[in-house]
């Protein structure tokens, strides 16, 4: 019989957070794998128990190399229980290539279910939550932090990211240039911890406060692009647009029908267009 993967999240700054769960399976576990041993000992020693299993490293530099070590004991009928330094594991921390291979390997893997820096930043925010996306930790780099910002300039649902501090001011920046000025965010600094902050505002002015200089860990919370409403096209440039097709071999009908798609009006305001340019000059598009 194989064993379990217990993916247990923990506090993100206030130790009362902690699910009663987790003091069990840390009591429990036959493995417990952890981000930073070191803290580790420090919230076993706050809650009060002391594991019975075997405690062993498990973070970015060996995640590679000690998954399929882990994979071995669970396959051996172990239970392993997989911690970070906070929050749920895999969410911009070790954990995905361990649950990967388990699953991989049918496996058993749960949850103990905890505090999310993502979702506490959500909820005071102040922002639309019906809809959002995760993007983890932009790249540190200004040319791919820029790119990969564009990629979602379009977005429509809420995003979430994670930042140093020490770069905050420039990643703000970067996100002022990209989604414009006045586009809503909230910085959510230290959550759940003494000194708390939720900065919200426009990203411009989110951008000026950075520059001074923040401390903690940062949770950034921007508002998603606006609906695009009908493009403000006149007459003369939708005739250029289905002749433009024209010329490429549309027939006129299904030209005509791809620019109402793409500018968002009516096929009818197309078409009376295209009819008006006809009467006009006497030839219509593409002088068909």
């Amino acid at each position: 019989m194989t064993g379990t993967l217990v993916l247990a999240g923990t506090p993100i700054g206030d130790i009362s957070d902690a699910p009663p769960r987790l003091a069990e399976e840390l009591a429990g576990a036959d493995v417990v794998a952890a981000e930073d041993t070191r803290r580790l000992r420090r919230l076993t020693q706050a809650l009060g128990v002391t594991p019975k299993g075997r405690v062993v490293s498990y973070f970015e530099g060996n995640e590679t190399a000690r998954t399929p070590e882990l994979v071995e004991e669970l396959a051996g009928g172990a239970r392993v229980l997989l911690v970070t330094d906070a929050g749920m594991p895999s969410v911009s921390d070790p954990g995905y290539r361990l649950v990967a291979a388990a699953v991989e390997r049918d496996i058993r893997v749960t949850a103990v279910p905890g505090p999310s820096a993502v979702l506490t930043a959500l909820a005071l925010s102040g922002l639309p939550v019906d809809r959002f996306c995760f993007e983890g930790f932009l790249p540190r780099k200004a040319g791919e932090r820029l790119g990969r910002l564009r990629e979602v300039a379009d977005e429509r649902r809420t995003l979430v990211y994670f930042e140093a501090p020490h770069r905050l001011d420039d990643t703000l920046a970067a996100m002022a240039e990209v989604f414009g000025d006045e586009r809503r965010a909230a910085v959510c600094r230290e959550l759940t911890k003494t000194y708390e902050e939720v900065r919200r505002g426009p990203l411009a002015e989110l951008a000026a406060w950075a520059a001074e200089g923040v401390r903690g860990e940062i949770t950034v919370v921007v508002e998603g692009a606006p609906e695009k409403g009908p493009e403000e096209i006149d007459d003369a440039e939708l005739v250029r647009r289905v002749r433009v097709r024209e010329e490429a071999g549309e027939r006129r009908k299904e030209a005509i029908a791809a620019v109402a798609a793409e500018a968002g009006l009516p096929k009818r305001q197309v078409f009376d267009a295209v009819v008006a340019a006809k009467n006009a000059d006497g030839r219509g598009p593409g002088g068909r």
